[in-house]
């Protein structure tokens, strides 16, 4: 009976470790803040339902289908969403998110799997001659979205500026718009996306250095045993060169994204 039970447990010990660490459950809840087109975003479909687009969105979706779960996505403000992971509200985080030291005490990274170009400064179109250099932004209001890392440039590199955090993407648009703010400090991709789009718009004709990758992020210390089967579903969708074809799609249906005049 001894040897009978040994082998039984055996067995269980085995069946187990072929499951994969992250196969527990049916859902992968993703957090994400879709008003960041091409990375994420919302746009009506046939049925004049709003549904979720973007490179990000792609991404966590291809991470779903290798680690055999179905993807939800839970959208909030970008600056809310490591401490619901923290809360335990969303498996992961993908939001065109680089990795920081603050961020790094709030939550576990994963490999790279997108680098945009460098972050870059919208401005009014009638404007934008003014802006030659670092130095040009003394005493100008400069939007950032709050707890984004587009702070720290505002407040370390843009000299003199005053820096104003708004919580999304479109606020700030409107804001610098209306005169309310003189510029707006994006991801590259997001600022030229809105300058192609608003003729009243443009990107100033300064350049900051090579962007950080994005990563996703799980909670900290990864209680679900996440990381392995994400790091192991980017290594693949990088190795098929998936990005390109998640950023053509998102250039197709972004122009039905809401998006302010």
């Amino acid at each position: 009976m001894k040897k009978i039970a040994l082998l039984l447990a055996l067995v269980m010990v085995f069946a187990l470790a072929a499951v994969p660490a992250n196969a527990a459950g049916e859902k992968l809840v993703l957090g994400t803040s879709a008003d960041y087109p091409p990375f994420e975003f919302q746009y009506p479909n046939d049925k004049g339902d709003l549904v979720y687009a973007g490179v990000d969105i792609s991404v966590a979706q291809y991470i779903a289908e290798k680690t055999g779960k179905e993807l939800q996505i839970e959208n909030m403000g970008f600056d809310y969403l490591l401490a619901s992971l923290q809360k335990g509200d969303f498996d992961m985080v993908l939001a065109a998110m680089e990795s920081s030291e603050d961020r790094l005490k709030a939550a576990d990274f994963s490999d790279p799997y997108y680098t945009d170009i460098p972050a870059k400064v919208l401005v009014r179109a009638a404007d934008v001659d003014k802006y030659t250099g670092f130095d040009s932004f003394g005493g100008k209001y400069v939007g950032a979205q709050t707890a984004t890392t587009k702070e720290t440039i505002v407040q370390e590199i843009l000299t003199g500026a005053e820096l104003v955090s708004i919580q999304t993407v479109p606020d700030l648009v409107n804001q610098l718009v209306n005169n309310k703010l003189d510029a707006v400090v994006l991801d590259g991709a997001v600022a030229v996306e809105y300058a192609e789009k608003n003729k009243d718009l443009a990107v100033a004709d300064i350049e900051f250095e090579v962007a950080e990758p994005y990563r996703v992020a799980v909670a900290k210390g990864d209680p679900k045993n996440l990381l392995p089967g994400i790091n192991e579903a980017i290594a693949e969708m990088l190795k098929e060169d998936k990005i390109p074809e998640f950023y053509a799609q998102a250039k197709n249906l972004e122009g039905s994204a809401v998006l302010p005049e």
